[in-house]
Parts: C-alpha cells; sequence; structure tokens
C-alpha cells in the first residue's frame, strides 16, 4: 500500500497515511480538527537492490544495447541491439 503525505491548509500540520488506492483521500486535519488536509505530491521511494540486472544480463562487454555497431554471437539470436 502507498504512503500518501497530506498537508493542512489552515494550520499547516503535515501526515502520512498508508492507505489503498480505492481509499477515498483524508480531509480532516488530527490537529486542527478542520476539513483542509489536501495531498501532497511528492517523490516516491524506489530502490533496487541486488547485483543488478545490467551486470547478470550482459557478461559479455560487445553485448551492451548501446554498442550496436558489434555484432555478438552469444547474444539471443546473434543481435547485439536486444
Amino acid at each position: 500500500m502507498p504512503i500518501y503525505e497530506y498537508k493542512c491548509e489552515e494550520c499547516g500540520h503535515q501526515i502520512e497515511a498508508i492507505q489503498k488506492f480505492s481509499d477515498d483521500p483524508l480531509t480532516e486535519c488530527p490537529n486542527c480538527k478542520k476539513q483542509a488536509l489536501k495531498k501532497m505530491l511528492s517523490a516516491s521511494a524506489f530502490h533496487l537492490k541486488g547485483s543488478g540486472w545490467y551486470e547478470t544480463d550482459f557478461k559479455n562487454s560487445s553485448c551492451k544495447p548501446d554498442n550496436k555497431a558489434a555484432s555478438c554471437s552469444t547474444c539471443p539470436s546473434g543481435d547485439s541491439s536486444k
């Protein structure tokens, strides 16, 4: 479930709420009890863990996608552009 950030337009109080996509947005501020909460736009947290797809998928340096001029017999169907 995503975490949404809200800010009260009356008192400036900020909160985070874990909600389903189908849940209605929160409107009541827990601080001042007014119907003034507005959903904020914020950067989402995204973190890839592990050794990475690039390292495991392209062991041969001539098979890298940005090296289109080289042909590689170890790439699928002998095509280095995939």
